[in-house]
């Protein structure tokens, strides 16, 4: 069987036994994590998202309604994008973004990948982060910060690593920039890494200095054409050496593994 010929519920079942024969090996070798906690992460951090937050969800309510438009009539209804994300220790919410991809399906019924039904507008929206907008709401709600790493799905919080699973230690944030601006799509372990670094380190400075990050990373051209064309696949858990890797790097043993028992 090719791996692109796997359902996502075959990913899914992959992904778990992998959990279950590597998980032990890898938390034994990993280095722990000492997540920081001061009186700005405990509530400075969250007042100042929230005014952040409520005043740029007015400032941008005149954009949110002419994106909400053009997309009605580039999509369809519905206009928006709701998804499952683990919070803050494993909590779960609910993103909303506008829609920029259409349902087209395989004939297994599979969605798409992605870069294969975004849309032009939809292109658009993400490589100018305007994607992102809504994302206030889930700030003012306490949801996400602004700040910190990106929500990821649930599916993803059982294959984590003890050391990767302290980056649910802070609020999820709009992002966690790379502390030096990159071009390429960033790998698994790079983005969880940094996440890990961040949890460690986060201060007001830090927080101001990522804000800087953030607008020089929407705004670089080449960083945005990566992020548009992003292919980096799923997170499917770790090579031997502690490296999260995703469908392409799982060893071909699995694949077999799986093929030769999923009817038994």
């Amino acid at each position: 069987m090719k791996r692109s010929e796997l359902t996502k519920k075959m990913r899914w079942e992959i992904a778990d036994k992998l959990a279950e024969d590597r998980l032990p090996l890898i938390n034994s070798l990993e280095k722990c994590v000492n997540c920081r906690s001061t009186i700005y992460t405990r509530y400075i951090k969250r007042v100042i998202d929230i005014v952040v937050s409520l005043v740029a969800l007015i400032i941008t309510l005149p954009v949110n309604l002419i994106i909400g438009i053009i997309t009605f009539f580039d999509v369809g209804r519905p206009i928006f994008f709701k998804q499952q994300r683990a919070g803050k220790d494993g909590k779960i919410f609910y993103i909303i973004k506008f829609r920029n991809m259409r349902n087209t399906k395989d004939s297994r019924g599979e969605l798409l990948p992605p870069e294969q039904r975004v849309t032009r507008f939809g292109r658009f929206v993400r490589k100018t982060s305007l994607d992102e907008l809504l994302n206030f709401w889930n700030i003012l709600k306490g949801d996400m910060s602004l700040i910190g790493p990106r929500p990821l799905v649930p599916e993803y919080v059982h294959r984590y690593s003890n050391r990767h699973r302290m980056r649910l230690a802070v609020r999820p944030g709009l992002e966690c920039p790379p502390r030096n601006l990159t071009n390429k799509v960033w790998t698994w372990q790079e983005q969880f890494e940094n996440d890990i670094w961040y949890v460690e380190h986060v201060s007001f400075k830090v927080d101001c200095l990522m804000v800087i990050r953030l607008v020089q990373f929407a705004l670089n051209r080449k960083n945005a054409n990566a992020r548009v064309t992003a292919g980096r696949g799923t997170f499917m858990g770790y090579d031997l050496n502690g490296n999260a890797i995703n469908l392409e790097s799982v060893p071909k043993e699995y694949i077999d593994y799986y093929e030769k028992n999923r009817g038994a």
